[in-house]
């Protein structure tokens, strides 16, 4: 019976903030679009980010300019704001309708009636132009690999239909930054970057198998598959999506040949995943929430690991 009315009590909480900055400072008419594109939201940006950055750091150091050009981390930064905002257009264009039926996300822009399906698109086009821009600055290597992401980008919203595993499927869209920050900054692909990249898969797998929680029991009724609802309360299976995590990223430290730095940090790292699994209410979904946001810290820690490999005297 605490069970479920723990669970009732949540189901009418919305994901989108009230009376924040959105509310305060932005004028009425581009509040819509900045939900839309989750600008309000960034934890999002940041697992787009992070992946990318971690790439950076260690392709800079690998290629012999240690991490002092911070061109790449600005441009990432931008590039990752843009294209996660695009992606979510595009994901809640093809999701109005199973949105409509899930309480935290019916007073979306789009299935609460705020903006048009048509002005969602022309939106999505803009961030897109913004994307390709940021994209025509590095080099051609870089761009190819960088547009072979948006077959990724387009085919993920339709997996929630199809498969229990579309988080999976973001995992493979979400963590390509792994991929185009090594070919950025070197002009080619090595092994640290693709185990960076798998390892990038299982992180998300864990995380947004968290997140999926939240709407374990709406998404019964709308139809919408997830991992959450093929693993139950599956703990077991989010310590060893996290384990593989740890696994790959120290055998991309062991290709790239780190110093210890690099284990130690990344072992911190490792704690905070474990605390994640261990001290999560899967029941509660303000907690699931709370978990998966707390990724943004286990970035920091990765990203600290990384640079830490290239101090001096290390």
């Amino acid at each position: 019976m605490a069970r479920d009315t723990k669970i009732d009590a949540n189901r009418d909480a919305s994901d989108i903030p009230k009376g924040g900055w959105v509310d305060q400072l932005m004028p009425a008419w581009c509040r819509p679009y900045i939900r839309l594109a989750r600008f309000d939201r960034p934890i999002g940006t940041w697992l787009l980010l992070f992946p990318c950055w971690w790439s950076i750091a260690m392709a800079q150091g690998a290629w012999g300019n240690g991490w002092a050009d911070l061109r790449y981390f600005v441009l990432f930064g931008v590039g990752a704001l843009v294209m996660r905002g695009a992606g979510c257009v595009y994901n809640d264009i093809m999701d109005r309708d199973f949105d409509a039926q899930v309480s935290r996300t019916r007073d979306r822009p789009l299935p609460s009636g705020q903006i048009t399906v048509r002005q969602a698109v022309g939106f999505m086009v803009v961030l897109l132009a913004l994307g390709a821009a940021l994209l025509a600055t590095f080099n051609l290597f870089a761009v190819l690999v960088g547009f072979a992401s948006l077959v990724l980008v387009f085919t993920y919203p339709l997996m929630k239909r199809v498969t229990f595993w579309p988080q999976l499927f973001l995992g493979f869209a979400f963590n390509w930054g792994a991929l185009l920050g090594w070919a950025a900054v070197r002009g080619e692909l090595a092994v640290a970057p693709a185990l960076l990249y798998l390892g990038g898969i299982f992180w998300t797998l864990g995380y947004d198998t968290i997140y999926a929680h939240q709407d374990r029991h709406d998404d019964v009724g709308a139809g919408v598959k997830s991992s959450a609802r093929a693993l139950g309360l599956g703990k077991p299976w989010l310590y060893v999506f996290y384990a593989a995590t740890l696994a790959l990223f120290a055998a991309a430290g062991i290709a790239d040949a780190y110093p210890w730095p690099y284990f130690a940090g990344l072992a911190v790292g490792g704690g905070q995943l474990l605390w994640q699994v261990w001290d999560a209410d899967l029941d509660d979904p303000h907690d699931c929430l709370a978990k998966f946001k707390s990724n943004r810290l286990f970035g920091w820690l990765f990203l600290a690991a990384i640079l830490a490999g290239y101090l001096p005297g290390v």
